[in-house]
Protein backbone atom coordinates (compact mmCIF):
# COMPACT_ATOMS: atom_id res chain seq x y z
CA UNK A 1 0.00 0.00 0.00
CA UNK A 2 2.84 2.41 0.77
CA UNK A 3 4.41 1.82 -2.60
CA UNK A 4 1.09 2.53 -4.30
CA UNK A 5 0.50 5.64 -2.20
CA UNK A 6 3.84 7.07 -3.28
CA UNK A 7 3.09 6.32 -6.93
CA UNK A 8 -0.03 8.48 -6.90
CA UNK A 9 1.74 11.79 -5.99
CA UNK A 10 4.49 10.97 -8.44
CA UNK A 11 1.95 10.51 -11.23
CA UNK A 12 0.21 13.73 -10.22
CA UNK A 13 3.45 15.71 -10.36
CA UNK A 14 4.22 14.28 -13.79
CA UNK A 15 0.78 15.25 -15.07
CA UNK A 16 1.03 18.80 -13.71
CA UNK A 17 4.38 19.28 -15.42
CA UNK A 18 2.67 18.78 -18.78
CA UNK A 19 0.18 21.64 -18.24
CA UNK A 20 0.74 25.08 -19.93
CA UNK A 21 2.82 27.66 -18.12
CA UNK A 22 -0.30 29.73 -17.41
CA UNK A 23 -0.60 33.47 -17.82
CA UNK A 24 1.90 35.59 -19.70
CA UNK A 25 1.79 39.37 -19.98
CA UNK A 26 -1.46 39.39 -18.03
CA UNK A 27 -3.41 37.06 -20.35
CA UNK A 28 -4.17 33.34 -20.32
CA UNK A 29 -2.29 31.17 -22.78
CA UNK A 30 -2.35 27.60 -24.00
CA UNK A 31 -4.86 24.79 -24.09
CA UNK A 32 -8.63 24.76 -24.47
CA UNK A 33 -9.04 26.83 -21.33
CA UNK A 34 -8.14 29.91 -23.37
CA UNK A 35 -11.03 29.43 -25.74
CA UNK A 36 -11.81 31.98 -28.43
CA UNK A 37 -15.36 32.31 -29.64
CA UNK A 38 -16.08 32.28 -33.36
CA UNK A 39 -17.77 35.54 -34.43
CA UNK A 40 -17.84 35.11 -38.17
CA UNK A 41 -21.51 34.45 -38.79
CA UNK A 42 -23.30 35.74 -35.73
CA UNK A 43 -24.10 39.16 -37.14
CA UNK A 44 -23.67 40.59 -33.68
CA UNK A 45 -20.48 42.43 -34.40
CA UNK A 46 -18.28 40.05 -32.45
CA UNK A 47 -18.22 42.05 -29.25
CA UNK A 48 -20.64 40.03 -27.12
CA UNK A 49 -22.35 36.63 -27.30
CA UNK A 50 -25.20 36.51 -29.78
CA UNK A 51 -28.18 34.13 -29.51
CA UNK A 52 -26.71 31.94 -32.24
CA UNK A 53 -23.16 31.94 -30.86
CA UNK A 54 -21.76 30.32 -27.74
CA UNK A 55 -20.57 32.74 -25.10
CA UNK A 56 -17.03 32.98 -23.76
CA UNK A 57 -15.91 30.42 -21.22
CA UNK A 58 -16.48 31.12 -17.52
CA UNK A 59 -14.06 33.60 -16.05
CA UNK A 60 -12.09 33.48 -12.87
CA UNK A 61 -9.94 36.49 -12.08
CA UNK A 62 -10.14 39.46 -14.42
CA UNK A 63 -9.29 38.33 -17.91
CA UNK A 64 -8.35 34.78 -16.88
CA UNK A 65 -10.45 32.34 -18.85
CA UNK A 66 -11.35 28.86 -17.68
CA UNK A 67 -9.78 29.28 -14.25
CA UNK A 68 -12.58 27.37 -12.55
CA UNK A 69 -12.89 24.32 -14.76
CA UNK A 70 -10.78 21.93 -16.71
CA UNK A 71 -13.54 20.55 -18.91
CA UNK A 72 -13.06 20.56 -22.64
CA UNK A 73 -15.53 22.87 -24.41
CA UNK A 74 -17.06 22.58 -27.85
CA UNK A 75 -16.63 25.49 -30.28
CA UNK A 76 -13.37 26.41 -28.56
CA UNK A 77 -10.15 27.12 -30.42
CA UNK A 78 -6.86 26.71 -28.62
CA UNK A 79 -4.92 29.88 -27.92
CA UNK A 80 -1.45 29.39 -29.32
CA UNK A 81 -0.08 32.58 -27.80
CA UNK A 82 0.82 35.87 -29.40
CA UNK A 83 2.76 35.52 -32.63
CA UNK A 84 2.31 31.76 -32.82
CA UNK A 85 -0.06 29.48 -34.68
CA UNK A 86 -0.46 28.78 -38.34
CA UNK A 87 -0.10 31.63 -40.86
CA UNK A 88 -3.84 31.46 -41.47
CA UNK A 89 -4.59 31.85 -37.76
CA UNK A 90 -2.22 34.81 -37.49
CA UNK A 91 -3.80 36.42 -40.55
CA UNK A 92 -7.23 35.89 -39.05
CA UNK A 93 -6.15 37.52 -35.79
CA UNK A 94 -4.81 40.62 -37.57
CA UNK A 95 -7.94 40.82 -39.72
CA UNK A 96 -10.02 40.89 -36.55
CA UNK A 97 -7.78 43.44 -34.86
CA UNK A 98 -7.85 45.79 -37.87
CA UNK A 99 -11.52 45.06 -38.64
CA UNK A 100 -10.78 44.78 -42.33
CA UNK A 101 -14.48 44.36 -43.16
CA UNK A 102 -14.99 48.04 -42.23
CA UNK A 103 -12.30 49.20 -44.65
CA UNK A 104 -14.81 49.51 -47.47
CA UNK A 105 -16.43 52.44 -45.66
CA UNK A 106 -13.24 54.49 -46.09
CA UNK A 107 -12.54 55.04 -49.85
CA UNK A 108 -15.89 56.76 -50.33
CA UNK A 109 -14.74 59.64 -48.13
CA UNK A 110 -12.04 60.69 -50.58
CA UNK A 111 -14.27 60.11 -53.61
CA UNK A 112 -17.13 62.14 -52.13
CA UNK A 113 -14.64 64.87 -51.27
CA UNK A 114 -13.34 64.95 -54.84
CA UNK A 115 -16.88 65.19 -56.19
CA UNK A 116 -17.71 67.99 -53.74
CA UNK A 117 -14.93 70.19 -55.13
CA UNK A 118 -16.02 69.44 -58.70
CA UNK A 119 -12.96 67.48 -59.80
CA UNK A 120 -12.39 64.09 -61.31
CA UNK A 121 -10.61 61.62 -58.99
CA UNK A 122 -6.90 61.60 -59.75
CA UNK A 123 -3.49 61.03 -58.23
CA UNK A 124 -4.25 63.18 -55.22
CA UNK A 125 -7.48 61.27 -54.58
CA UNK A 126 -5.64 57.94 -54.69
CA UNK A 127 -3.02 59.21 -52.23
CA UNK A 128 -5.77 60.49 -49.95
CA UNK A 129 -7.48 57.10 -50.04
CA UNK A 130 -4.24 55.35 -49.15
CA UNK A 131 -3.60 57.75 -46.28
CA UNK A 132 -7.17 57.36 -45.03
CA UNK A 133 -6.96 53.57 -45.05
CA UNK A 134 -3.69 53.62 -43.11
CA UNK A 135 -4.94 56.09 -40.51
CA UNK A 136 -8.21 54.19 -40.14
CA UNK A 137 -6.38 50.92 -39.50
CA UNK A 138 -4.01 52.68 -37.11
CA UNK A 139 -7.03 53.78 -35.13
CA UNK A 140 -8.37 50.23 -35.02
CA UNK A 141 -5.12 48.78 -33.69
CA UNK A 142 -4.69 51.61 -31.20
CA UNK A 143 -8.29 51.22 -30.04
CA UNK A 144 -7.77 47.59 -29.04
CA UNK A 145 -4.42 48.36 -27.43
CA UNK A 146 -5.99 51.09 -25.29
CA UNK A 147 -8.97 48.88 -24.38
CA UNK A 148 -7.04 45.68 -23.67
CA UNK A 149 -7.90 45.60 -19.95
CA UNK A 150 -11.57 46.35 -20.58
CA UNK A 151 -11.74 43.79 -23.37
CA UNK A 152 -10.27 41.14 -21.07
CA UNK A 153 -13.59 41.36 -19.18
CA UNK A 154 -16.18 42.25 -21.83
CA UNK A 155 -14.61 40.82 -25.02
CA UNK A 156 -12.13 38.11 -24.06
CA UNK A 157 -12.28 36.64 -27.56
CA UNK A 158 -10.68 39.75 -29.12
CA UNK A 159 -7.13 39.24 -30.50
CA UNK A 160 -5.22 40.97 -27.68
CA UNK A 161 -6.99 39.58 -24.58
CA UNK A 162 -7.07 36.11 -26.15
CA UNK A 163 -3.30 36.31 -26.57
CA UNK A 164 -3.29 35.91 -30.35
CA UNK A 165 -1.67 39.33 -30.79
CA UNK A 166 0.58 40.94 -28.20
CA UNK A 167 -0.12 44.50 -26.97
CA UNK A 168 3.32 45.61 -28.17
CA UNK A 169 2.62 44.34 -31.68
CA UNK A 170 -0.73 46.18 -31.81
CA UNK A 171 0.83 49.45 -30.60
CA UNK A 172 3.71 49.08 -33.05
CA UNK A 173 1.28 48.50 -35.91
CA UNK A 174 -0.63 51.65 -34.97
CA UNK A 175 2.58 53.69 -35.07
CA UNK A 176 3.76 52.30 -38.40
CA UNK A 177 0.34 52.75 -40.04
CA UNK A 178 0.11 56.34 -38.81
CA UNK A 179 3.55 57.18 -40.20
CA UNK A 180 2.68 55.54 -43.53
CA UNK A 181 -0.58 57.46 -43.78
CA UNK A 182 1.13 60.78 -43.16
CA UNK A 183 3.83 59.93 -45.70
CA UNK A 184 1.19 59.23 -48.36
CA UNK A 185 -0.61 62.47 -47.55
CA UNK A 186 2.67 64.39 -47.82
CA UNK A 187 3.05 63.17 -51.41
CA UNK A 188 -0.26 64.85 -52.20
CA UNK A 189 1.05 68.22 -51.05
CA UNK A 190 1.44 70.32 -47.94
CA UNK A 191 -2.29 71.18 -47.59
CA UNK A 192 -3.19 67.49 -47.64
CA UNK A 193 -0.49 66.74 -45.06
CA UNK A 194 -1.91 69.45 -42.81
CA UNK A 195 -5.37 67.89 -42.92
CA UNK A 196 -3.96 64.38 -42.45
CA UNK A 197 -1.96 65.52 -39.42
CA UNK A 198 -5.12 66.88 -37.83
CA UNK A 199 -6.89 63.62 -38.64
CA UNK A 200 -4.13 61.51 -37.10
CA UNK A 201 -4.06 63.68 -33.97
CA UNK A 202 -7.83 63.31 -33.62
CA UNK A 203 -7.64 59.52 -33.98
CA UNK A 204 -4.92 59.16 -31.33
CA UNK A 205 -6.64 61.59 -28.95
CA UNK A 206 -9.90 59.67 -29.28
CA UNK A 207 -8.39 56.24 -28.66
CA UNK A 208 -6.11 57.27 -25.81
CA UNK A 209 -8.42 59.59 -23.89
CA UNK A 210 -11.53 61.10 -25.46
CA UNK A 211 -13.26 57.77 -26.12
CA UNK A 212 -14.48 57.47 -22.54
CA UNK A 213 -15.51 61.10 -22.20
CA UNK A 214 -18.54 63.03 -23.39
CA UNK A 215 -16.39 64.40 -26.21
CA UNK A 216 -15.90 60.92 -27.70
CA UNK A 217 -18.68 61.01 -30.36
CA UNK A 218 -17.69 64.55 -31.37
CA UNK A 219 -14.07 63.46 -31.82
CA UNK A 220 -15.10 60.55 -34.04
CA UNK A 221 -17.37 62.84 -36.05
CA UNK A 222 -14.50 65.28 -36.52
CA UNK A 223 -12.23 62.46 -37.69
CA UNK A 224 -14.68 61.31 -40.38
CA UNK A 225 -15.32 64.88 -41.53
CA UNK A 226 -11.58 65.48 -41.77
CA UNK A 227 -11.25 62.31 -43.81
CA UNK A 228 -13.65 63.62 -46.45
CA UNK A 229 -11.89 67.00 -46.40
CA UNK A 230 -8.58 65.18 -46.88
CA UNK A 231 -9.89 63.71 -50.12
CA UNK A 232 -11.17 67.08 -51.26
CA UNK A 233 -7.93 68.86 -50.37
CA UNK A 234 -5.64 66.26 -51.94
CA UNK A 235 -7.71 66.17 -55.12
CA UNK A 236 -7.80 69.95 -55.51
CA UNK A 237 -4.24 70.77 -54.46
CA UNK A 238 -2.09 67.77 -55.38
CA UNK A 239 0.77 68.53 -57.82
CA UNK A 240 -0.46 67.94 -61.34
CA UNK A 241 -4.13 67.92 -60.33
CA UNK A 242 -6.48 67.92 -63.26
CA UNK A 243 -8.79 70.71 -64.24
CA UNK A 244 -12.14 71.08 -62.51
CA UNK A 245 -14.85 68.88 -63.85
CA UNK A 246 -12.51 66.52 -65.62
CA UNK A 247 -14.94 63.64 -65.31
CA UNK A 248 -16.31 63.98 -68.85
CA UNK A 249 -19.97 64.13 -69.89
CA UNK A 250 -20.92 61.05 -67.89
CA UNK A 251 -19.43 62.18 -64.60
CA UNK A 252 -19.00 65.34 -62.61
CA UNK A 253 -21.05 67.48 -64.95
CA UNK A 254 -20.67 70.22 -62.36
CA UNK A 255 -17.39 71.12 -64.04
CA UNK A 256 -19.11 72.34 -67.21
CA UNK A 257 -19.13 75.92 -65.91
CA UNK A 258 -15.91 75.76 -63.88
CA UNK A 259 -14.16 78.28 -66.14
CA UNK A 260 -17.03 80.73 -65.81
CA UNK A 261 -17.02 80.55 -62.02
CA UNK A 262 -13.22 80.48 -61.56
CA UNK A 263 -13.25 84.09 -60.44
CA UNK A 264 -15.22 83.23 -57.29
CA UNK A 265 -13.72 79.80 -56.64
CA UNK A 266 -11.34 79.18 -53.72
CA UNK A 267 -7.67 79.56 -54.54
CA UNK A 268 -6.13 76.24 -55.69
CA UNK A 269 -3.14 74.97 -53.75
CA UNK A 270 -4.43 76.12 -50.37
CA UNK A 271 -6.68 74.67 -47.69
CA UNK A 272 -9.50 76.92 -48.86
CA UNK A 273 -9.75 74.81 -52.01
CA UNK A 274 -11.65 72.22 -49.95
CA UNK A 275 -14.27 74.64 -48.61
CA UNK A 276 -16.98 73.52 -51.07
CA UNK A 277 -16.74 70.05 -49.49
CA UNK A 278 -17.51 71.33 -45.98
CA UNK A 279 -21.32 70.74 -46.11
CA UNK A 280 -20.83 67.13 -47.22
CA UNK A 281 -18.20 66.66 -44.50
CA UNK A 282 -20.64 67.92 -41.87
CA UNK A 283 -23.34 65.49 -43.04
CA UNK A 284 -20.95 62.55 -42.85
CA UNK A 285 -19.67 63.75 -39.47
CA UNK A 286 -23.20 63.97 -38.07
CA UNK A 287 -23.88 60.39 -39.13
CA UNK A 288 -20.63 59.26 -37.51
CA UNK A 289 -21.58 61.05 -34.29
CA UNK A 290 -24.76 59.00 -34.09
CA UNK A 291 -23.04 55.69 -34.78
CA UNK A 292 -20.44 56.41 -32.11
CA UNK A 293 -23.11 57.37 -29.58
CA UNK A 294 -24.83 54.01 -30.11
CA UNK A 295 -21.55 52.09 -29.95
CA UNK A 296 -20.95 53.29 -26.39
CA UNK A 297 -23.68 50.85 -25.30
CA UNK A 298 -22.79 47.89 -27.50
CA UNK A 299 -21.12 45.81 -24.78
CA UNK A 300 -23.82 46.14 -22.11
CA UNK A 301 -26.87 47.36 -24.08
CA UNK A 302 -29.70 48.95 -22.14
CA UNK A 303 -30.17 52.22 -24.06
CA UNK A 304 -33.48 52.90 -25.82
CA UNK A 305 -33.34 56.67 -26.16
CA UNK A 306 -29.99 56.82 -27.98
CA UNK A 307 -30.98 54.55 -30.92
CA UNK A 308 -34.26 56.48 -31.28
CA UNK A 309 -32.44 59.82 -31.32
CA UNK A 310 -29.92 58.54 -33.85
CA UNK A 311 -32.76 57.18 -36.01
CA UNK A 312 -34.30 60.65 -36.05
CA UNK A 313 -30.92 62.15 -36.94
CA UNK A 314 -30.49 59.64 -39.77
CA UNK A 315 -33.86 60.62 -41.19
CA UNK A 316 -32.98 64.31 -40.96
CA UNK A 317 -29.67 63.74 -42.76
CA UNK A 318 -31.45 61.88 -45.55
CA UNK A 319 -33.86 64.79 -45.88
CA UNK A 320 -30.94 67.21 -46.04
CA UNK A 321 -29.33 65.27 -48.87
CA UNK A 322 -32.64 65.10 -50.72
CA UNK A 323 -33.34 68.77 -50.03
CA UNK A 324 -31.44 69.72 -53.17
CA UNK A 325 -30.19 68.06 -56.27
CA UNK A 326 -26.78 67.90 -57.85
CA UNK A 327 -24.52 70.93 -57.84
CA UNK A 328 -24.11 70.60 -61.58
CA UNK A 329 -25.08 73.33 -63.99
CA UNK A 330 -26.85 71.38 -66.67
CA UNK A 331 -28.27 74.66 -67.89
CA UNK A 332 -25.00 75.18 -69.72
CA UNK A 333 -25.58 71.94 -71.61
CA UNK A 334 -28.89 73.43 -72.73
CA UNK A 335 -27.13 76.55 -73.96
CA UNK A 336 -27.64 78.74 -70.92
CA UNK A 337 -24.79 80.37 -69.07
CA UNK A 338 -24.37 80.81 -65.33
CA UNK A 339 -27.23 82.64 -63.70
CA UNK A 340 -26.71 85.86 -61.74
CA UNK A 341 -26.30 85.22 -58.04
CA UNK A 342 -24.94 81.68 -58.43
CA UNK A 343 -22.78 80.69 -55.49
CA UNK A 344 -20.88 77.51 -54.68
CA UNK A 345 -23.01 74.85 -53.01
CA UNK A 346 -26.26 75.88 -54.74
CA UNK A 347 -27.97 73.62 -57.23
CA UNK A 348 -30.44 73.99 -60.05
CA UNK A 349 -33.36 72.80 -57.94
CA UNK A 350 -33.54 76.10 -56.13
CA UNK A 351 -32.04 74.84 -52.86
CA UNK A 352 -28.73 74.48 -51.12
CA UNK A 353 -27.48 71.31 -49.42
CA UNK A 354 -29.72 71.86 -46.40
CA UNK A 355 -32.89 72.49 -48.37
CA UNK A 356 -33.05 76.27 -48.00
CA UNK A 357 -34.86 77.90 -50.87
CA UNK A 358 -33.16 80.25 -53.31
CA UNK A 359 -35.59 82.79 -54.82
CA UNK A 360 -35.96 82.68 -58.56
CA UNK A 361 -34.18 79.32 -58.99
CA UNK A 362 -35.45 75.89 -59.98
CA UNK A 363 -36.12 73.70 -62.99
CA UNK A 364 -39.59 72.32 -63.77
CA UNK A 365 -39.82 68.56 -64.01
CA UNK A 366 -36.90 67.82 -61.67
CA UNK A 367 -38.68 64.73 -60.33
CA UNK A 368 -38.01 62.91 -63.60
CA UNK A 369 -34.36 63.92 -63.86
CA UNK A 370 -32.14 60.78 -63.94
CA UNK A 371 -29.46 62.22 -61.70
CA UNK A 372 -32.04 63.37 -59.18
CA UNK A 373 -33.61 59.89 -59.21
CA UNK A 374 -30.18 58.36 -58.59
CA UNK A 375 -29.71 60.59 -55.55
CA UNK A 376 -33.11 59.49 -54.26
CA UNK A 377 -32.26 55.82 -54.76
CA UNK A 378 -28.89 56.11 -53.02
CA UNK A 379 -30.39 58.05 -50.13
CA UNK A 380 -33.07 55.38 -49.82
CA UNK A 381 -30.34 52.73 -49.62
CA UNK A 382 -28.75 54.75 -46.82
CA UNK A 383 -31.99 54.81 -44.86
CA UNK A 384 -32.65 51.13 -45.53
CA UNK A 385 -29.19 50.17 -44.22
CA UNK A 386 -29.10 52.31 -41.09
CA UNK A 387 -32.77 52.61 -40.09
CA UNK A 388 -34.09 49.09 -39.30
CA UNK A 389 -31.17 48.05 -37.03
CA UNK A 390 -31.58 51.28 -35.07
CA UNK A 391 -35.30 50.66 -34.65
CA UNK A 392 -34.67 47.08 -33.49
CA UNK A 393 -32.08 48.29 -30.98
CA UNK A 394 -34.56 50.85 -29.64
CA UNK A 395 -37.28 48.22 -29.22
CA UNK A 396 -34.91 45.69 -27.64
CA UNK A 397 -31.68 47.33 -26.41
CA UNK A 398 -29.78 44.08 -25.93
CA UNK A 399 -26.05 43.91 -26.68
CA UNK A 400 -26.45 41.83 -29.88
CA UNK A 401 -29.07 44.16 -31.38
CA UNK A 402 -27.12 47.24 -30.32
CA UNK A 403 -24.06 45.82 -32.02
CA UNK A 404 -26.08 45.16 -35.17
CA UNK A 405 -27.18 48.81 -35.10
CA UNK A 406 -23.54 49.88 -34.93
CA UNK A 407 -22.64 47.57 -37.81
CA UNK A 408 -25.56 48.89 -39.83
CA UNK A 409 -24.41 52.45 -39.20
CA UNK A 410 -20.92 51.64 -40.42
CA UNK A 411 -22.22 49.96 -43.57
CA UNK A 412 -24.63 52.87 -44.17
CA UNK A 413 -21.69 55.21 -44.65
CA UNK A 414 -21.15 53.72 -48.11
CA UNK A 415 -24.55 54.64 -49.61
CA UNK A 416 -24.37 58.00 -47.84
CA UNK A 417 -21.02 58.73 -49.49
CA UNK A 418 -22.45 57.59 -52.82
CA UNK A 419 -25.48 59.86 -52.42
CA UNK A 420 -23.26 62.84 -51.57
CA UNK A 421 -21.08 62.18 -54.62
CA UNK A 422 -24.07 61.85 -56.94
CA UNK A 423 -25.66 64.93 -55.47
CA UNK A 424 -22.49 66.89 -56.23
CA UNK A 425 -22.90 65.98 -59.90
CA UNK A 426 -20.72 62.85 -60.07
CA UNK A 427 -23.09 59.94 -60.79
CA UNK A 428 -20.37 57.56 -61.98
CA UNK A 429 -18.39 58.17 -58.80
CA UNK A 430 -21.52 57.56 -56.75
CA UNK A 431 -22.21 54.27 -58.48
CA UNK A 432 -18.56 53.23 -58.07
CA UNK A 433 -18.77 53.89 -54.32
CA UNK A 434 -22.02 51.93 -54.14
CA UNK A 435 -20.24 49.01 -55.79
CA UNK A 436 -18.30 48.55 -52.54
CA UNK A 437 -21.45 47.43 -50.71
CA UNK A 438 -21.45 43.75 -51.78
CA UNK A 439 -17.75 43.48 -51.00
CA UNK A 440 -18.26 44.94 -47.55
CA UNK A 441 -21.24 42.67 -46.90
CA UNK A 442 -19.34 39.57 -47.98
CA UNK A 443 -16.34 40.29 -45.78
CA UNK A 444 -18.52 41.28 -42.82
CA UNK A 445 -19.79 37.69 -42.73
CA UNK A 446 -16.25 36.54 -42.00
CA UNK A 447 -14.77 39.35 -39.90
CA UNK A 448 -16.67 41.48 -37.39
CA UNK A 449 -17.29 45.15 -38.18
CA UNK A 450 -16.94 46.20 -34.52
Amino acid sequence: MRRRGRAVPAALVAALSLLPAGRRNGFAHGGPSAAVTDDRLSGAGGTAPAPDRPGPPPTGRTGEQGADTGESRPHAAPDRGAGRGTPRERLRAWAELLRVSALFSVPGDALAGAAAVGRRPGRGTALAMGASLCLYEAGMALNDWADRDEDAIDRPHRPIPSGRISPAAALGAAGVLTATGLALAARAGRPALTVATGLAATVWAYDLHLKHTKAGPAAMAAARSLDLLLGATATATAPGAGTPGGGGPSDNVAGATAAATAAVAPTPGTLTAALPALPAALVLGAHTYGVTAVSRHEAQGGSTGVPLAVLATTTALAAAVLGGGERSNRATARGAGPQPGDTPGQDLFGQDLFGRGIPGRGIPGWATDPLRLLVIALTGAYLRTAGPPLLHAALNPSPPLTQRAVGGGIRAMIPLQAALAARAGAPVTGLAVMGLVPLARSLARKVSLT
